[in-house]
């Protein structure tokens, strides 16, 4: 692994012809994958997370890649369910390096290469694919879908993908292909105009929610949501995951929507208690993830501006009149100052640390938007420390959050694991 992050890691290029020309060398393993390639700002994992409850609930043997990886680089690949053992990616490497040397590949080349190769070789009748960046030159656009899905578009990325939500749309909209059906989550009107004009370009046809499939929710706990559902004849009542927060319930109904579309495709037959009981099962870490009830310890991935609104709508509506702890480490190529302003709104205490990732924003930095917003706070010199000293305040009836990046929430979760 140092191996590769160190030769490969800083090799980022957004273009589609060194990828081309690996994956034809490897036989084009991608070509005879099935299944769903999901893009979005936000709640992309979420829906990929979905969808591989929803296939494996109904039989089907299911690849899932991910990006980016919370504790283990082998999180990025799970077939039916179980992340693969490390000697087995390792093994695809060592196969495969002499054409990743030859391609100049870089590190999510080479990821997604060895998933597509895996999976391939696994003869999975379902796989899943996340987007890593964008959409249009991400790596994973080689694979031609079933069903496509575009989760959200915010703003993050911007020196790459565009400093504008159409911008963004554009990039996202270059995962759509002739032919394949698409489906949307809740996506504003100009850019979703964008995606649209994309897709009727490429005769791709489009499900919108509110129009084609409708989700209102029910109930919120702590332990997750209920909603009810509605799609052409599926029609669900007191629907219930185990995915906690308002948000959860677009991204559950957008991964039914693709699944019920994929079903007719394949041919599954579609059993209701089947589908209940995948989505009180779902498999997904770090996000809005409940570690604790007395006191509640919650980490959330949110890593944008769009991410902590949607973080914090949640944490109101299950918990108002509330105000909240956190621990927070942002990394500072994203919108830190408004992502803390809207967390200091909300905050009873702040403690700030300093994640591992060399883009991580400095204690000074975080600290810096606490004084301008008058909100008490502790800074530790770890993630691990600020979690440990956060521990210690915390009477039974406290709330703490811990997140701002992905990396923060991997570092959280590997304290609490050990």
């Amino acid at each position: 692994m140092d191996h590769i992050y160190q030769k490969y890691s800083g090799n980022v290029k957004l273009e589609l012809n060194r990828m081309e020309r690996l994956l034809e060398e490897m036989g084009n393993p991608q070509s005879g994958l099935r299944g769903f390639h999901v893009a979005g700002t936000n709640g992309k994992g979420s829906v990929c997370a979905t969808l591989e409850a929803l296939c494996l609930a109904h039989g089907h043997s299911t690849g899932l890649n991910t990006s980016p990886h919370l504790i283990n680089y082998t999180e990025r690949f799970r077939v039916n369910g179980t992340e693969l053992p490390f000697e087995s990616i390792l093994a695809a490497y060592h196969r495969l390096e002499p054409l990743f040397e030859r391609w100049d590949a870089s590190f999510f080349e080479i990821t997604t290469a060895i998933a597509f190769q895996i999976f391939s070789e696994s003869k999975l009748q379902s796989s899943i694919i996340e987007v890593g960046l964008g959409g249009r030159l991400d790596a994973t656009n080689l694979f031609i879908p079933d069903v496509a899905a575009i989760t959200t578009i915010g703003l993050d990325h911007v020196k790459t993908l565009g400093g504008s939500l159409e911008l963004i749309a554009a990039e996202k909209a270059g995962i759509i292909k002739s032919g394949v059906p698409l489906v949307l989550g809740h996506i504003p009107a100009s850019p979703r105009r964008i995606i649209l004009n994309r897709a009727k370009t490429l005769n791709a046809p489009v499900y919108l929610p509110g129009r084609d499939y409708v989700s209102r929710v029910t109930a919120r706990r702590v332990d997750g949501i209920r909603f009810d559902y509605r799609f052409g004849r599926h029609i669900y009542r007191g629907l219930v995951t185990n995915l906690l927060g308002e948000h959860q319930a677009g991204n559950v109904a957008l991964a039914l929507t693709a699944f019920f579309i994929y079903a007719n495709v394949m041919g599954i037959k579609v059993c209701a208690r089947k589908v209940r009981h995948a989505l009180r099962n779902i498999n997904w870490r770090g996000r809005m993830q409940v570690l604790s009830t007395a006191p509640v310890i919650i980490v959330d991935g949110a890593h944008n501006v769009q991410g902590v609104k949607a973080m914090l709508d949640t944490l109101r509506r299950v918990w108002p009149r509330r105000r909240f702890r956190f621990l927070v480490s942002i990394l500072a190529d994203k919108n830190y100052p408004e992502m803390l302003r809207l967390i200091c709104l909300n905050a009873e205490k702040i403690y700030f640390a300093q994640n591992s990732s060399d883009r991580a924003a400095t204690l000074a930095q975080q600290a810096a938007e606490a004084v301008r917003n008058g909100v008490d706070y502790v800074e530790a010199d770890s993630v691990a420390k600020a979690f440990q000293i956060a521990r210690s305040e915390l009477k039974p009836d406290d709330i703490l959050v811990c997140g701002g990046s992905l990396f923060t929430v991997g570092e959280v979760l590997s304290v609490w694991k050990n």
